[in-house]
């Protein structure tokens, strides 16, 4: 077995491109996940060391000398950390020659020829689902052997071995909580609408929907929602629940937890018995009958994508949304005390300022908790990319998807509305949802009853208006 490190590479200050977040970015306040794409391989690999260094603010002096200690290193990588990614991985290459160089990811997944081109130090990629890809080439298998790699011959030839069948019964993969546990820091990650400490993690993989913008199911996952057994993941949140007695909340990470009602009715029968807090991805369609179920077995929050309040880029996206039924949902959720952070992208195909407009004033009139707003993100491999590709809307001078600091740039513009147009939009959209009387006595609120809240709050109102503050040097 090959001496395996896994890691998140050292990157921008404040970076969230770890192996679960779905938009690589620096956020408007501090906010890491947990890198759980990483985390699952490495516990199939005996001995493997996982180093996620942004959150634990690991530098690339520390992180090579660890890697001379290593016969592998794999990276976890994406198209907007991928050319930062491939100068540490240059270091470490420089560091330890003997050093067995691999990536995964949705960047590789899509673009293995180009990746392996673009980064002459790295020997193999993994495509698509590379879990057991990945414990087959630590065991020093033959290259020429192993579905689901791309990687370089004895000759210097790229070469491309068939694809690796997707995974069918998931709860083959272990738990990820013990490597959680062995080689990260909890504390160190933040997602601003979770309770603190929290632990993200998946139940399965995959989402039928069809968006044309969203990441892992057009790269990694796919589009059937392939799940654990409700046993299994029941026993990994009661163990996790003993090793880790100071987390708040637990946090589902699928695509869309609710794609199986009864599963997910099942799950949170079994989670109201063991008295955890969770939380979950949801799309904005959940009947009211299951709400009350997944509440009562201890469901506190509903991370929602309801992207747009215009139902035509709705179906421009194939969102698969309808208004009238997103806004009964939030109704209902609001009713039974179910919080809802809610997300946007602005930039989206058919957007104008009217459509802006409209959204922003649909998120204020359905009122989520909290949300978060993103600029629409082409990712290679997603419908959305190819779309822009062909008409035009995306530039090569914005195919990175974020600058020189991380921050997110608006990549696509149409004939009547300029990226900076978008991009701008993203300040107005947050000034006029949190600047109004209601919400904000809905914050003070919160802080006014919890000392750690007022702490917490009062520190991402200063990370916020930074953010607010470096996207105007952005601009400029």
């Amino acid at each position: 077995m090959l001496r395996t490190l896994f890691l998140q590479a050292p990157s921008f200050d404040g970076f969230d491109g770890g192996a679960g977040s779905r938009y690589q970015a620096k956020r408007e306040i501090k906010s890491f996940w947990f890198p759980t794409w990483l985390a699952q391989p490495a516990a199939l690999v005996e001995g493997s060391r996982l180093i996620d260094a942004p959150p634990h603010r690991q530098g690339l002096g520390e992180v090579t000398e660890i890697a001379k200690d290593y016969d592998m290193v794999v990276v976890h990588t994406s198209t907007p950390s991928f050319k930062s990614d491939v100068k540490v991985l240059d270091a470490l290459k420089a560091a330890n020659p003997k050093l067995k160089v691999g990536l995964i990811g949705a960047k590789v997944a899509v673009q293995p020829d180009l990746s392996l081109i673009e980064a002459p130090v790295v020997d193999f990629v993994a495509r698509n689902e590379f879990d057991f890809t990945i414990k087959e080439v630590a065991e020093d298998r033959p290259m020429s052997s192993i579905q689901g790699i791309s990687y370089r011959n004895a000759r210097g030839v790229v070469t491309h071995n068939p694809d690796r069948a997707m995974l069918e019964s998931m709860d083959e993969l272990p738990f990820v909580t013990p490597i959680y546990q062995r080689d990260l820091k909890i504390e160190n990650y933040f997602i601003g609408y979770l309770k603190h400490p929290y632990i993200s993690l998946y139940t399965g993989r995959g989402c039928k929907s069809r968006c044309t913008f969203c990441l892992w199911p057009q790269t990694v996952g796919g589009h059937r929602y392939r799940t654990r057994s409700v046993g299994h993941v029941v026993e990994e949140i009661a163990w996790a629940q003993k090793a880790f007695p100071q987390v708040k909340e637990f946090f589902f990470d699928d695509d869309t937890f609710t794609d199986d009602l009864p599963r997910a009715e099942a799950i949170a029968k079994e989670l109201g018995k063991l008295g955890v807090t969770w939380s979950c991805n949801a799309k904005a369609n959940v009947p009211r009958e299951t709400l009350k179920k997944l509440k009562d077995g201890g469901l506190r929050l509903l991370l929602v994508g309801y992207e747009s309040g215009n139902q035509q880029i709705l179906h421009n996206i194939k969102k698969g949304m309808r208004i009238e039924v997103a806004e009964k949902f939030t109704k209902d959720c609001h009713d039974l005390g179910i919080a809802i952070h809610g997300t946007f992208i602005l930039g989206l195909p058919g957007e104008s300022r009217e459509t802006i407009e409209q959204t922003v004033n649909w998120a204020r009139k359905i009122n989520p908790h909290t949300i978060q707003v993103s600029l629409a993100a082409p990712y290679p491999g997603t419908f959305l990319y190819d779309q822009a590709l062909q008409n035009g809307w995306l530039d090569a001078e914005h195919a990175e998807l974020v600058d020189e600091h991380g921050i997110q740039i608006a990549p696509l513009h149409y004939d009547h509305l300029s990226h900076q147009e978008i991009f701008d939009s993203v300040e107005t959209f947050y000034k006029k949802f949190y600047f109004r009387a209601g919400k904000i006595a809905s914050i003070v609120g919160e802080m006014a009853v919890s000392p750690d809240m007022m702490k917490r709050r009062l520190r991402e109102g200063v990370e916020f208006f930074q953010f607010l503050k470096d996207r105007k040097e952005v601009a400029a």
